[in-house]
């Protein structure tokens, strides 16, 4: 499954380095990817392994805020 969530609070390459480095070592997690200019991340993970909640999750834990929009499927 890929998933694209709109992140709000990224203003610098460490956070997209935290992001990153974060979701890879979440088991379950095969890519990701963060552009800072589009206050995007996108993830491809296997939904047997870990569900999307946990990402948002993950993503909360470091400070970041995910839109609305990511968590309503849109």
């Amino acid at each position: 499954m890929q998933k694209s969530l709109k992140v709000e609070g990224m203003t610098c390459q460490h956070c997209v380095q935290i992001i990153s480095d974060s979701l890879r070592n979440r088991a379950g997690i095969e890519t990701v990817g963060v552009n800072i200019d589009k206050k995007e991340v996108k993830v491809e993970y296997d939904e047997e392994k870990v569900e999307l909640e946990q990402i948002f999750n993950d993503i909360s834990a470091l400070g970041f805020e995910i839109a609305e929009d990511s968590k309503n499927g849109e």
